[in-house]
């Protein structure tokens, strides 16, 4: 780890003033997840790393994703190890001395800042746990520690694009019609029809019926930036290993 590039930071305008960032793949040689191949210690001292690029000398926290609409508040430091992390797809404080993280690949990441209440959260927002609830109970569990939904700012990063997220219809029962919008006609294939989903608009939807007026979206295709972003589905396309994962990171300001 300590010979790969330099980290690659995409940052946002709506975050301004809070520690953040989502970190890239720098060609496919950095790998935030446990689970892949790969010493876990040096996993997670570049993971330590990415987080001190956030917040100098703070910890890591990030829960083990399960795709749930769970959400964890930060009280204390945990060890950053494969086994043992909390459980949950979500995570928020009002610490100012650790980095809230989640690891995506083709997922929403959701990073949230109260600046003024020096609240923060990190969602994990695919399409089951934005569906379940995630960012609506990481928006509640922001402000059981301070934070005012009307001071609530959004920053969605690198996620599948809607041109690349094919489904089918199976997929599409998952939504009501109110969803209708985020979904577009894409060719039949093998005599069954399809669409093109929407998951960061369907996001976007569900912060702003949440109460979250400022919303910003990175607009980074995942599944097209091969040179960029870990992609599943384009790694499941291509054969190829599917445990690659990007972090996305926040800290509440000193």
């Amino acid at each position: 780890m300590a010979d790969a590039p330099a980290f690659e930071i995409a940052r946002v305008g709506v975050l301004d003033g809070v520690p953040h960032g989502f970190f890239g793949s720098a060609g496919g040689v950095h790998q935030f997840g446990y689970g892949g191949p790969g010493d876990e210690q040096a996993i997670r001292q570049f993971r330590s790393e990415a987080a001190s690029a956030i917040l100098p000398g703070a910890p890591l926290a990030a829960p083990h994703q399960v795709h749930s609409p769970e959400v964890v508040t930060v009280t204390r430091q945990w060890p950053d190890a494969a086994e043992g992390r909390p459980v949950a797809d979500a995570v928020v404080t009002d610490r100012r001395d650790i980095v809230l993280g989640i690891v995506t690949a083709d997922c929403g990441p959701v990073l949230l800042a109260d600046p003024q209440a020096g609240v923060v959260g990190a969602a994990h927002a695919g399409w089951k746990g934005g569906n379940s609830g995630v960012l609506e109970n990481t928006i509640d569990a922001m402000e059981t520690i301070g934070a005012a939904r009307a001071n609530i700012a959004a920053a969605l990063g690198p996620m599948i694009a809607q041109q690349s997220y094919e489904v089918d219809a199976p997929f599409r029962e998952h939504f009501t019609a109110d969803d209708e919008r985020h979904f577009a006609d894409a060719p039949e294939r093998e005599g069954k029809a399809r669409w093109h989903f929407d998951l960061a608009g369907y996001i976007a939807a569900r912060l702003s019926a949440a109460g979250i007026a400022r919303i910003e979206d990175i607009a980074h295709d995942t599944f097209a930036r091969a040179e960029s972003y870990h992609s599943f589905r384009r790694a499941s396309q291509q054969g190829q290993p599917t445990y690659g994962r990007q972090l996305s990171a926040i800290a509440v300001p000193r």
